[in-house]
């Protein structure tokens, strides 16, 4: 990864509503120099992203009992977005000032056994219990964090989508950084795998849910022809193996296809009239394509060709300037993305727009979007300040 990025002691940006700060991962009492630049409470929630470097369980242990009564929930980062833009090992702390907002979270604890109608009453539940307590606030959210070597990701954001209602909700996959090792979600002190977190948030600034991605389908196709899709595994293309056909149709050798190789070139699938990303992660050891997200026998895929990132990204950003700057964007940005911008050297300039524009959040194993898991995307929430301020 891109080491021009890396990142150095605690700073805060500029007094938002929204409050930020960021420190090195292993720099002395890291927790207590994030208390410092947030400033002080009362917060509704903290939302922490921890470098993978980092000892997870150390960092959300301390967070949970310098920050109590205040939830702390998390996850750790295949890379930070932070007040420099793309950057390395940080932990990234996002502050909701209980002045705008309020929040409630839902664990679920096993992704091998959810319990939907559970989480749903629960998530009901908490949507009734901010109304009553904030009732002239009238914007609401839902952010998720899960493990994103869990591959459950599709089926948590499909069962969900009942619960949530009205309520946008978008999210990340906790990474380990290009290692693809183990993932964890924090939530009360502990560091979790195979579990995911929903904030649920209420607010009287308004917000934007929104996902983008600069990616054209082009005419080449493709058909997944043996797979497993529990593991997210093509064994064949075109009933040919499956790393070797895609080398095939790239013109490139199949024992050269790296990550780089995967984010240059995603397969898209066409769901309701829109394409979504389903990237590749890795080729395993017998040739079989690993994917970041569900993947069948049967499907169609086809290449998409890369617009250019920067313009791309400076044309969304200013979309959602449109009427006023946002306070703050909360992002998840796709691992993939950033390799693509560090394989094109175009590093720098994409993180001079997240940074301008108040970008904070993490790079992800894969995105969600109301009720679909997505990859090579950047999702996320812009929260703007209110009018009578």
């Amino acid at each position: 990864m891109d080491q021009a990025v890396g990142c150095a002691t605690a700073q805060a940006r500029a007094p938002g509503i929204v409050k930020t700060a960021f420190v090195h991962y292993d720099s002395t009492q890291a927790v207590k120099s994030l208390e410092r630049d947030l400033g002080d409470g009362p917060f509704a929630l903290v939302i922490l992203f921890v470098s993978s470097k980092s000892n997870a369980s150390a960092v959300i242990s301390e967070a949970q009992r310098i920050f109590a009564p205040t939830p702390v929930v998390g996850c750790t980062t295949a890379g930070e977005l932070a007040n420099d833009g793309y950057c390395e090992g940080k932990i990234v702390a996002i502050a909701m000032p209980q002045s705008h907002f309020e929040a409630r979270t839902v664990l679920i604890s096993d992704l091998n056994n959810i319990d939907a109608q559970s989480i749903i009453n629960e998530m009901i539940n908490n949507r009734h219990a901010m109304m009553e307590s904030s009732p002239d606030w009238a914007h609401e959210f839902t952010f998720l964090m899960i493990d994103g070597l869990s591959t459950k990701e599709d089926a948590l954001t499909s069962e969900l989508a009942v619960g949530l209602g009205p309520v946008p909700l978008f999210g990340g996959s906790a990474g380990d950084g290009t290692r693809f090792g183990q993932t964890f979600v924090l939530h009360e002190g502990r560091a979790l795998s195979n579990a995911a977190i929903l904030a649920q948030v209420r607010t009287r600034c308004p917000i934007k849910v929104f996902k983008t991605d600069h990616l054209v389908p082009a005419q080449r196709r493709m058909v997944v022809t043996k797979a497993d899709p529990a593991k997210r595994i093509v064994q064949e293309i075109n009933a040919e193996p499956a790393a070797r056909e895609y080398a095939r149709i790239l013109g490139k050798d199949p024992e050269q296809l790296t990550t780089f190789t995967f984010a240059a070139h995603p397969v898209v699938v066409q769901i309701g009239g829109q394409h979504h990303v389903r990237a590749i992660q890795q080729v395993a050891g017998n040739g079989d394509l690993v994917f970041f997200s569900a993947i069948d026998e049967g499907l169609v895929l086809t290449l998409a060709e890369p617009r250019d990132m920067v313009e791309h990204l400076q044309t969304e950003i200013s979309a959602l300037n449109e009427k006023h700057q946002p306070d703050t964007i909360l992002g998840c940005d796709c691992i993939l993305r950033r390799l693509e911008a560090q394989e094109k050297q175009k590093t720098r300039d994409i993180s001079d727009i997240l940074a301008r524009n108040h970008v904070y959040g993490f790079s992800t194993y894969g995105e969600q979007y109301n009720s679909i898991h997505v990859n090579q995307t950047l999702t996320g929430v812009a929260i703007y300040q209110p009018e009578d301020e």
